[in-house]
């Protein structure tokens, strides 16, 4: 259960005592809070970003989709230029995400992936990768987010393995020369599902410099062994991204904050005091129907659990309302 979130910056704890010294160091490393635009699929792109800077944002986490900045299109590089423009003009950092539904495939989800028996599946989605460097790259994003998809019935793991591998070796000799790294999610269900199967994947890669680590705070709570917090912890040298969300004990369900178990102040402690500069992106893909009225909760809550942060001015000038 979320507990202890309304209290200030400098009030104690539930069971005393105040903000240990490391959280209050970390405060030189505010966090930075973003949106997903897959929680904000009805919105016009546009809009999407205007909404995000009015309401105190410092960023977005942009989904690669046919309704946003669509990977295939045929004028990609120029609406990309333009999507830069507008971020830089709303002072929006972006992380690109590529965990669009049905981007590559109309019939299957997440299809083809990284693993489909078929090498020219597997190289579509290679390629849609290599797109999303590109865009990443161009945008001054921070990182590049993925994720290994599901084995196929009737795949072996080591074989599944060798795909995934072999997959995304140009995808990183990419990554390496746009200066931007890759951010595996590990993904329930999928062959990459928790932390240990990212130093898995590390290991068979030969741990590739530009080879990084997305951490869905939600999933830790869904099925890792240790406690949020401590995965943070644990994750801490290879986060290049992060998305949060609240979630239940072994059910893999987004939900909006306070409506899962997560207590989120010792998470976000303990992300602060990492010193981790990325975003830390809202993951809600399927409250879209209501994805403003989540954008504008999210914001608020998520500032009253971190540790005490600069205020982020809004596009008048003003302190945001969030703080």
């Amino acid at each position: 259960m979320t507990r202890d979130v309304d209290r200030g910056p400098n009030e104690t704890r539930a069971g005393g005592g105040t903000r240990n010294t490391a959280a209050q160091e970390a405060a030189a490393h505010p966090l930075r809070f973003g949106y997903g635009t897959n929680g904000l699929a009805d919105l016009r792109l546009d809009d999407a970003l205007a909404l995000l800077a009015d309401l105190g944002y410092d960023g977005v986490g942009l989904t690669l989709d046919h309704m946003h900045l669509d990977p295939l299109a045929d004028d990609l590089a120029a609406r990309t230029r333009r999507v830069a423009r507008r971020l830089d003009a709303l002072g929006l950092g972006v992380t690109v995400e590529t965990g669009a539904r049905y981007v590559l495939d109309p019939r299957r989800k997440h299809g083809p992936s990284l693993l489909d028996p078929d090498p020219e599946d597997r190289a579509r989605r290679s390629d849609l990768l290599l797109r999303a460097v590109d865009v990443a790259a161009d945008l001054g994003a921070h990182a590049v987010h993925c994720f290994s998809g599901v084995t196929p019935a009737g795949t072996d793991e080591d074989t599944a393995w060798k795909r995934l591998a072999e997959s995304l070796a140009p995808v990183l000799d990419a990554a390496a020369g746009a200066g931007v790294p890759l951010a595996v999610e590990p993904e329930p269900g999928h062959l990459l599902s928790t932390l240990a199967d990212f130093h898995t994947l590390r290991r068979i890669l030969g741990d590739p410099e530009p080879l990084g680590l997305t951490l869905d705070i939600g999933h830790c709570q869904c099925l890792e062994p240790l406690p949020p917090a401590d995965c943070v912890r644990a994750a801490a040298p290879w986060l290049r991204h992060v998305q949060i969300e609240d979630m239940r004990r072994g059910v893999h369900e987004h939900l909006p904050f306070g409506d899962g178990e997560i207590d989120f102040p010792p998470v976000l402690d303990a992300l602060a005091a990492t010193g981790y500069q990325g975003l830390t992106v809202v993951e809600l893909p399927r409250h879209s129907h209501a994805g403003p009225h989540f954008a504008e909760r999210s914001l608020p809550f998520l500032r009253r659990a971190a540790p005490a942060t600069p205020p982020r001015t809004n596009r008048s000038g003003e302190p945001s309302a969030t703080h």
